[in-house]
């Protein structure tokens, strides 16, 4: 018998591993506890894991069926107890457990620490709004800080220039995870800032579990784009995935291809809106030509440009017929006065002293004041007769 008639294919190999799995009793229903990481919570409603300690991990799956009735919502760095069974994913080869339920069971260490660190900062402000710089609206230089492979570069790259062809890409190649990965960061961006090397800066990279990302969890990386004097735009991870570079950076990208849509405008879309903006202004312009055209027909045509005089001469005739009306009232005024002051001199007139003088009385006075009773004279006194043509004087005998 040839060797070849006594193969057997990947997929018979693989259903008689799941087979052989599905037959064990403790596999079927395990109680696992670990720490998440790597957590996807897919659109359909299924989630996606890894379970870890601190040697090994094993991938998980919970149908949307199961993870509606959770309690809480996992996340990378939870410490959970799943319990599930262990199967075989024939396509792929792979085991992993399909969660039926899960409990919390604390936070891991790793995310401990980022939590820890994410208050401290953000009681020190490093995450107010006001401290944010503004992304340039047309940079010429797009600094980039990332690793030097790999898709990441590629994509802002194309979509970069994409965008616009004439942009500037300057890459300065870092670790993004490991050991020492953080420092280099701090590093990259310290340089780029010292040397002014661009107007804006993405800071990069791929998805990956909590441990992939941690440099961008450090402060020496937080404290770097805090003091950064440049723009900073965050693109770690995927849009799920958040790191304490996102919430101090100056603006956060879901992923690398948007980080490059919002550090570089679309050249095309800006000619557009300038196109429509010139069309504006040429329309407001011939609007506004239109409008002064017809307020100086209107002007023109007015009663006061053709007869320049006639409004003067209305306004003489409006004075003199003011002041005619004048005229009037003070000659109305003065006939009044006159015969007021006619009556006056006729009342002043009849009680006049001289009057009664005239009809044959006499004023007698004594050391200049009147004498009007006879008890007031004396004999031997002086007096005053006052008489219509003169005084005279006489003596009490």
């Amino acid at each position: 018998m040839k060797y070849s008639e006594m193969a057997i294919t990947v997929s018979d190999l693989n259903q008689y591993i799941k087979n052989k799995i599905a037959d064990d009793e403790f596999l079927n229903n395990v109680l696992v506890k670990g720490e998440i990481s790597n957590f996807k919570n897919h659109y359909t409603g299924h989630m996606y894991f890894t379970l870890k300690d601190e040697n090994c991990l094993i991938k998980c799956i919970m149908f949307k069926s199961y993870a509606q009735k959770l309690a809480f919502m996992p996340k990378d760095g939870a410490k959970v107890m799943v319990f599930g069974t262990v199967s075989v994913f024939e396509r792929d080869g792979v085991y992993q457990i399909y969660v039926k339920a899960m409990e919390e069971d604390g936070l891991g260490d790793l995310y401990t620490k980022y939590l820890k660190l994410k208050k401290e900062l953000e009681e020190q402000g490093y995450f107010e709004e006001s401290h944010k710089k503004k992304i340039p609206i047309m940079p010429k230089v797009v600094g980039v800080l990332s690793s030097q492979t790999g898709s990441v570069i590629k994509d802002i790259i194309n979509v970069s220039t994409r965008r616009n062809p004439k942009v500037y890409i300057r890459l300065l190649p870092v670790p993004v995870q490991g050991e020492g990965a953080a420092e280099k960061i701090a590093y990259g961006i310290d340089y780029m800032n010292k040397n002014n090397l661009a107007d804006v800066l993405i800071l990069a990279r791929g998805g990956g579990s909590l441990e992939d990302l941690w440099p961008f969890n450090e402060k020496i990386v937080a404290q770097s784009i805090y003091e950064s004097k440049i723009p900073i735009i965050s693109a770690v991870g995927h849009e799920t995935d958040f790191t304490i570079a996102d919430f101090v950076a100056d603006l956060r990208a879901p992923t690398p291809s948007a980080a490059a849509e919002l550090a570089v405008p679309d050249i095309y879309e800006v000619k557009q809106r300038i196109q429509i903006s010139q069309d504006r202004l040429r329309n407001s312009l011939i609007k506004k030509v239109e409008l002064m055209k017809l307020r100086y027909e209107k002007c023109m045509s007015s009663s006061v440009l053709r007869e320049p005089t006639r409004r003067i001469n209305e306004s003489y005739i409006l004075i003199d017929k003011y002041l005619k009306q004048l005229e009037n009232t003070i000659k109305a005024r003065q006939e009044k006065e006159k015969t007021k002051y006619i009556e006056l001199i006729a009342k002043l007139d009849a009680y006049s002293p001289l009057k009664t003088l005239y009809r044959g009385y006499s004023i007698i006075e004594k050391e200049g004041k009147i004498v009007k009773k006879k008890e007031d004279l004396k004999k031997d006194d002086i007096i005053d007769i006052q008489l219509v043509d003169g005084k005279k004087v006489a003596k009490i005998q």
